[in-house]
């Protein structure tokens, strides 16, 4: 009976993990079907599904034969779907990635400033007509705005080799309202054009995906993802500790700035094409986490999985509460995000007893 006891304490993690992949499959199925079905034109779950299928090359009575249906689904509704889960799963990972790297469940893209560095960087690519070198541009000065805000983040929090929760949050204040600053200058400077722009990232949409954006932006989101999944033993053995994990052969500081360039990439690619969608970088990994534990590897890859499933259906949300209206998505997911960091900030002062 001895021997039974680590086998079965050992099958709990599996078992949960098995559970919640479970649950991400059937929500991420039902998602892709339900945001393709939604709109101002009908279409059925079956033709979803031959939809998709004919555009792998197979071909079955689903299918619809009208072409306005087909055009609708592939031009419009499947870029929208794809970015949602690609975005969603940049700002996921970008958020269990920062969470590793600060010791910290709430450190956040959008709370310490990176999204509104990025946000900051995109609209000056746009109002200083840096645009005329293509997509490209506008995200390069996204990446190199969230990376300026993160790397100040960093350096200032830090005291005596460890990183202090007030600081964190309140450099993230600063950050915060000095980007807001940039962008109501930026917004003054340029023309009616820009200010709608400028506008739509503040607010944050998934309306007027297509593809070749969808593509640059998977692409990063896929290569961040493996860099994140490639560290993340790294990322378990520093939290044991940066003593711990230097003895263990870990290079802590380098480990450090390669995240902070990861995190900067992933949020900088999001917001320059689908605008500032806060707290989905701290809502999913610190639900995954409590699900089935800190291990970094399970943890990146379902959020990946659970930040794309949660856009997609905020997505759907904000095309279906109003009739004949497309809510922001970024408006959405603070309403959600907003009071969830309370209650992570209130339960973080009462564990450690105060912040005197």
């Amino acid at each position: 009976m001895a021997a039974t006891g680590p086998v079965t304490g050992a099958a709990h993690p599996r078992k949960r993990s098995l559970t919640l992949a479970a649950v991400l499959g059937a929500a991420l199925v039902g998602g892709v079907v339900l945001s393709a079905m939604v709109g101002q034109l009908p279409v059925t779950p079956q033709e979803v599904v031959g939809g998709i299928l004919r555009g792998l090359g197979i071909e079955t009575t689903w299918a619809s034969d009208d072409p306005v249906i087909d055009a609708t689904l592939w031009a419009v509704r499947f870029p929208r779907l794809v970015m949602g889960l690609v975005v969603g799963a940049a700002l996921a990972v970008a958020g269990a990635v920062m969470q590793a790297i600060f010791g910290n469940p709430l450190a956040e893209p959008g709370v310490v400033g990176v999204s509104s560095g990025a946000a900051l960087g995109a609209a000056a690519a746009i109002v200083f007509g840096l645009t005329a070198l293509g997509g490209w541009a506008v995200a390069l000065l996204a990446f190199l705005g969230g990376l300026l805000a993160v790397l100040l983040v960093y350096f200032v929090s830090r005291a005596s080799g460890r990183t202090e929760v007030v600081t964190l949050l309140l450099t993230g204040i600063a950050i915060n309202a000095f980007a807001g600053a940039g962008l109501a200058l930026l917004m003054f400077l340029g023309d009616t054009s820009s200010r709608e722009q400028i506008v739509f990232w503040q607010l944050g949409s998934m309306n007027g995906a297509r593809w070749p954006e969808v593509g640059i932006v998977a692409v990063v989101a896929l290569a961040g993802c493996a860099v994140a999944l490639f560290l993340a033993r790294r990322y378990d053995l520093l939290a044991l500790g940066e003593r711990a994990a230097r003895h263990l052969g870990v290079d802590v500081e380098l480990l450090r700035v390669v995240s902070i360039v990861l995190v900067a990439l992933l949020t900088g690619v999001a917001v320059a094409f689908c605008g500032i969608i806060a707290f989905v970088g701290l809502v999913v990994p610190h639900i995954i986490r409590m699900a089935i534990g800190p291990a970094h590897r399970p943890l990146i890859l379902a959020s990946a999985i659970g930040g794309g499933v949660l856009l997609v259906f905020a997505d759907v949300l904000a095309r279906t509460l109003i009739a004949g209206a497309d809510l922001p998505i970024g408006m959405l997911t603070s309403l959600v995000g907003g009071p969830f960091f309370f209650y992570l900030l209130y339960r973080a002062r009462k564990q450690s007893g105060g912040w005197a």
